[in-house]
């Protein structure tokens, strides 16, 4: 599908198809491939001439977010992160004179809301390709912040394991929480560098004269890649946690089973003494043989415990 807005003082604000691009020397338009089938992304070529390099960087797979200059016409790669799979989502946009072309292979949020940001300004004089082109980006980097807000509740659930959840269910989740924040900063560093390069370059006139607005979305950038860095650093503290009450507990359980263990060698070895059956053996006639060896037996038993629970072995 194709859409485009476009104005000029003599017509207004117009949506239009296409074809009538043409007719009138427009003071601004945008015009949006969104989901392009084969005949209409024909018009990138056609239409507007835009370098055969950009248009296949466009057809083919996923680019890294980049800037590329033409002769008349710029050209940008931006990524948007779709708000359930987290995956990425590519923008490519041709800013050229008076002019702005995005086209993007899946519905998107972000160019949707920027788009009711356009149909309901009351200035249209005011607006040019350079608006559009911030307000494309600020609603990429705002779409941004919720899904670290809900990453980060879920971290703060696993940290207080209000579910009471077993240890292998709360690292399961947790490494699951690290493996989103992982995929959102593969997207977030190459835009904060993308928009670093945008604000110190000297080809881009119009975002000199807009530098506090482009700069203001860097900073959101910075800011959101700082929340990812700080979200894995607490994961690692929570796994590292979990990960050493898990051997304190198993060094327990091991303590706990040595003592038992070292309690009942001498025992062993007393019975073992006495299951020999050797017919010479002088307790075996002794008339209270047999008890004098069990209280034997159980004061070692007795004493062994108390050695072990004074030198704190049972607190």
């Amino acid at each position: 599908m194709i859409e485009v807005l476009a104005y000029s003082k003599e017509k207004g604000f117009q949506e239009l198809s296409i074809e009538q691009l043409r007719e009138v020397d427009w003071d601004w338009y945008w015009v949006d491939f969104s989901e392009p089938t084969e005949n209409e992304v024909i018009h990138l070529e056609k239409t507007f001439d835009f370098h055969p390099l950009a248009i296949e960087d466009c057809l083919h797979g996923l680019q890294r977010p980049k800037l590329d200059y033409y002769d008349d016409h710029t050209f940008f790669v931006v990524h948007s992160v779709h708000p359930k799979t987290l995956e990425r989502e590519e923008i490519d946009v041709f800013l050229g004179k008076c002019s702005i072309v995005t086209f993007h292979k899946e519905k998107n949020s972000p160019l949707e809301q920027a788009k009711q940001v356009v149909k309901r300004s009351k200035q249209f004089d005011r607006v040019d390709e350079y608006y559009i082109f911030h307000q494309i980006l600020d609603k990429v980097v705002d779409h941004y912040f919720p899904l670290i807000y809900t990453i980060e509740d879920h971290i703060n659930e696993i940290e207080d394991n209000t579910k009471d959840l077993s240890m292998e269910k709360l690292l399961e989740a947790l490494f699951d929480r690290r493996s989103e924040l992982l995929t959102l900063r593969q997207t977030i560093h190459p835009m904060r560098d993308l928009l670093y390069r945008i604000l110190n370059t000297s080809h881009l006139e119009g975002v000199f004269e807009r530098r506090e607005y482009f700069a203001d979305i860097h900073d959101h950038l910075i800011k959101v890649a700082d929340m990812v860095a700080s979200n894995r650093e607490m994961t690692q503290d929570i796994r590292d946690s979990y990960l050493s009450l898990n051997s304190h507990e198993t060094n327990r359980t091991m303590q706990i089973l040595t003592v038992i263990s070292v309690i009942f060698m001498p025992l062993t070895f007393i019975v073992g003494v006495y299951g020999m059956n050797f017919v010479n053996m002088p307790e075996l006639e002794a008339e209270y043989g047999y008890f004098a060896v069990r209280g034997v037996m159980l004061a070692v038993a007795i004493g062994m415990f108390f050695r072990f629970k004074n030198k704190g072995w049972f607190d």
